[in-house]
Order: C-alpha cells, then structure tokens, then sequence
C-alpha cells in the first residue's frame, strides 16, 4: 500500500518554482484530502508520505528554505498544548496551526467578552459570549484541516493541570493569572514536558522557556505562596501589538525546542519595552 501512495501523490503532483527561481515539487491540500479520503487515510499521513519523497505540501511552501522537509516532519509529528486562548494564545494557536504543529490541545473555560476585541484575534462581535474553544477548534480546521486540534472546556487546575497536558511535546503557558501559571509549570515539570511561557502588560512583556530541571517561574515571580492572582497587566491594561509580538516569540521558542535548533531561552528572561525599543536577554543564573 505504501508504494501505491508514494504513486499516487507523485501522479498528482506538481513541479513549481520558489520565489528565487529554484524548483520545487507540490502538492495542494485538495489534492491531499482526495488522496486521503481514496486511501482511507488521515490527512496528516498523507503529508508525511508526501515530505518522505521531498513533496511539499503547497500550504507548507513558504516554510521552506528556512525549514527542510524533514523539519517540516518534525513539526507534523508534535504535539503543543497552549493553554489559555485569550490575546497570547489565540495568536499562538492560530501561528502554530498555520505553520504546521501536527496535535494541538487547547486548554480554556471562558467566553469572549466585548473587552475582548481589541487583542484577541479569535473574537469578533458575532462570537461575543461564545466559547472561546469552540471558537478556536473552528478556526484552526479552517487553517489546516490537516492538523489534529482538540479542546477541553475547563478550568485548569491542581487536579486537572498534568491528565490534560501529559502527551505534549511542548507547552505554551498563555494565562492571565500568576497564581495558575505555577499550577501549570509544576505539571509541565510532573509529565516532562518543557513549557514556554509569556506576560504582557501595556507595551511591556517577556518570555521565558523552561525545562523540567529548571527553577523556572521562581526566579521571575518569587516565592509562589505570596503571588497576586492578576500582574500588571491589571494596571498597565493590554495593547495588541505587544500580544502579538510576545505570542510570536512564544511560537519561535516553541519551534526551536521542536526542531533542537537555534538559542532557547533557558535559565533565560527575554524581556519587551516597545515604548523605548528595549529588548533585553537576562541571564537568571
């Protein structure tokens, strides 16, 4: 069978060039859902096979140069949960669907309110007290109809933190409340798993990637029986740009824990002031 399918997408592909002229061979997502529905196969797998024989899919083009096929396989092949779909995770939920994460798991219990709409880019005036992951789920099938998305509507807590993050690869913390995010990262520590987390207030921000070993949100936030539930972002309020810029940086971290490639910011604090252009690299050991 696998020789038939191998057959089957060199049959319907084409040969394309790149924008600096080279040549490459494509297939189109119409063609890789006929050839999934003809096989009885995921879409996913058809893609797999595809990259195995240096077919691209044509959605993953622009990812190339930068990203091999066999870095485009590792990334089909992950499993990313981003908890929290509000401004940095709507963002990053629709980047690493567009970009090709194979399983995302979306972890959210709330509903888009109106104050919403200036920074979460899943939220419109018709979705206003809709679920925010059914929301999210519509939009990454319409992305990538290709990629495995799954949500669970429910609040995270010390009970539920590690059962629903426990088969990631990676984990995306993008919570408004400090006194969760601790929840979160002692799970992500209890299952293995390295988590990406970020905090936006204003035009201020910074991201951090922690691994299990790490000490992690201690050396950022202090002694976590002390913490506030809410940061600055209480007071500083919550500006678009500096969402998108953070949800960004978060997906960068988490392609490069993915493909093991580039500087991670472990033990590391990149910090964001956009209003004097400062980005700064801390160092917090």
């Amino acid at each position: 069978m696998k020789n038939d399918i191998i057959n089957k997408i060199k049959d319907v592909s084409l040969r394309k060039k790149f924008p600096d002229g080279s040549l490459y061979t494509s297939i189109s997502i119409e063609q890789i859902i006929n050839l999934s529905d003809f096989f009885q196969l995921s879409g996913h797998q058809i893609e797999m096979a595809a990259l195995d024989e240096n077919v691209i899919p044509e959605h993953y083009v622009r990812n190339m140069k930068t990203f091999s096929p066999k870095d485009q396989s590792i990334l089909l092949n992950s499993r990313a949960s981003i908890v929290g779909l509000g401004g940095l995770g709507g963002a990053v939920t629709e980047i690493l669907a567009r970009i090709g994460i194979g399983t995302l798991t979306l972890i959210e219990a709330d509903t888009f309110e109106e104050s919403n709409l200036n920074r979460q880019f899943l939220s419109t005036h018709r979705l206003l007290d809709t679920s925010k992951i059914k929301a999210a789920i519509k939009r990454v099938r319409e992305i990538n109809p290709t990629i495995t998305v799954e949500g669970h509507d429910e609040l995270l807590d010390n009970n539920n933190a590690a059962s629903l993050t426990y088969n990631s690869d990676v984990i995306v913390d993008c919570l408004d409340n400090i006194q969760t995010r601790f929840v979160l990262e002692s799970a992500a520590k209890k299952v293995g798993s390295p988590l990406v987390s970020a905090a936006v207030a204003g035009v201020y921000g910074h991201v951090i990637s922690i691994f299990p070993e790490d000490k992690g949100l201690r050396l950022i936030y202090g002694d976590s029986d002390i913490l506030p539930q809410k940061g600055v972002e209480a007071s500083l309020g919550c500006l678009p740009h500096a969402v998108t810029l953070l949800a960004a940086l978060e997906t960068s971290e988490v392609v490069k824990i993915l493909l093991k490639k580039g500087s991670v910011l472990k033990n590391k604090l990149c910090i964001i002031d956009l209003m004097d252009n400062i980005f700064e690299v801390l160092d917090l050991l």
